[in-house]
């Protein structure tokens, strides 16, 4: 963990050398006040943001639970040692899911950059966010990790409507605190293996 920080930093550096600090778009589309929803405004990127997640969302469980190369991931991180002796390739699985994982990343950056711009900074909020989200729905099954998600937004976005939105990453940390104080394994109550530490 502390490598991929040490590499965060790195590319972070990198790309501000390159790119510069400042905002960049690849928007070419002009910019149009949202729709209302409930009083709220929700534009037509968020919109589609929300089609594409749930569409991955559904391919991604598709994947895991009913084909072969997904059972074997799950084997795999139940008791890697264990799949081992059964004959499963360990190493198959790990890309596999590394693969998924940096795929389903690239493609929630491109939405991401398409609502709010890019910056070099832009991905550490959100990998925060999505680890909060993992330790609120603790190890399992998916749909803990979509009420996890759905809490986070839903306090940070309370947090930015009632206060100010300066503290919606605060308010990630408070929910992140009180989790690991009172519930550190999260709605699922699964703990973590030892060698998952």
């Amino acid at each position: 963990m502390i490598v991929s920080l040490g590499v965060y930093v790195v590319m972070h550096n990198v790309v501000s050398l390159i790119w510069g600090d400042g905002a960049l778009s690849f928007r070419t589309w002009e910019v149009k006040t949202g729709h209302e929803f409930f009083g709220a405004y929700i534009t037509n990127v968020q919109i589609i943001t929300f089609v594409i997640s749930v569409v991955l969302f559904a391919l991604v469980w598709f994947f895991r639970e009913k084909t072969i190369i997904g059972n074997q991931i799950k084997a795999v991180s139940s008791n890697d040692v264990l799949s081992g002796i059964l004959g499963l390739n360990k190493n198959r699985a790990i890309m596999w899911s590394v693969a998924i994982g940096t795929g389903l990343a690239a493609v929630a950056g491109i939405l991401i950059a398409a609502d709010t711009d890019m910056t070099p900074t832009m991905g550490f909020n959100w990998l925060l966010y999505a680890v909060v989200a993992m330790i609120i729905g603790g190890m399992g099954k998916m749909r803990y990790l979509v009420f996890g998600s759905l809490l986070l937004a839903t306090a940070q976005h309370l947090a930015a409507y009632y206060f100010d939105s300066k503290w919606m990453n605060a308010t990630a940390y408070i929910i992140l605190i009180v989790f690991l104080f009172f519930r550190p394994t999260g709605f699922s109550g699964k703990q973590l293996k030892k060698s998952s530490v």
